[in-house]
């Protein structure tokens, strides 16, 4: 619960504000997440419980639904800002063949934090490396600059089920736990989508303080 409401029909909620809600689904393998948002009215798909990621729930759930590109705001994403999601679905629009993920720039305490994902790209915007680790960093390991994964993804429907197709997690995947890596070692090009940085999260119980003291801040 954020502030009495449902994390997830928040999320669903910020999605609404972005795009119509028959361009939005709510795909889970929880049926207390169906019954929740069936009846706030979400189109919603029930998918396999043994779904390796939120990636692989994606394409899954994808099966039945034909289009040109599919969009994945992750459901831990309370407050994700809709002009974010409007500006990553224009670059979806521009490239529908790529794949594309946002990103952040960071302070030095996100910059420490193993739970939020880092991300280093090549000049050309191409995903070089994520982590959870402290990169980019310097031999003293300082901060110097640093950047974050915004949790929203594009995806091209072939590159989306090659990624289901793996039914395995790649080995670095595995170590870092964040799912793009199987692209990388896929040896597929990833692209970066500059966001903003007002999204926050749920990653830990502690995290719902934040989001509320944020829901509070952004009212007045």
């Amino acid at each position: 619960m954020i502030a009495g409401v449902p994390m997830i029909l928040r999320t669903y909620r910020q999605c609404l504000k972005a795009v119509p809600a028959s361009q939005v689904t709510v795909a889970t393998d929880d049926i207390r997440i169906v019954d929740l948002c069936s009846r706030a009215g979400a189109d919603v798909v029930m998918t396999s419980d043994e779904c390796l990621t939120g990636t692989d729930r994606v394409a899954e759930a994808a099966m039945a639904r034909p289009a040109d590109y599919y969009v994945n705001v992750q459901g831990d994403e309370p407050i994700f800002d809709p002009e974010d999601i409007q500006g990553f679905l224009a670059a979806c629009e521009s490239d529908p063949d790529r794949l594309l993920m946002g990103f952040c720039a960071i302070g030095e305490d996100d910059f420490r934090n193993p739970s939020i994902p880092k991300v280093v790209f090549r000049q050309d915007g191409r995903l070089l490396y994520i982590s959870r680790a402290a990169i980019p960093s310097t031999k003293r390991h300082e901060y110097r600059a640093a950047w974050r994964q915004v949790c929203i993804y594009g995806f091209p429907p072939v590159e989306l089920a090659a990624f289901a197709n793996q039914k395995v997690k790649g080995p670095l995947e595995e170590i870092e736990d964040c799912e793009t890596l199987r692209y990388l070692e896929m040896g597929l090009d990833v692209f970066g989508v500059e966001l903003s940085d007002r999204s926050i999260a749920v990653d830990h119980p502690e995290d719902v303080a934040k989001v509320e003291a944020a829901l509070r801040e952004r009212a007045h």
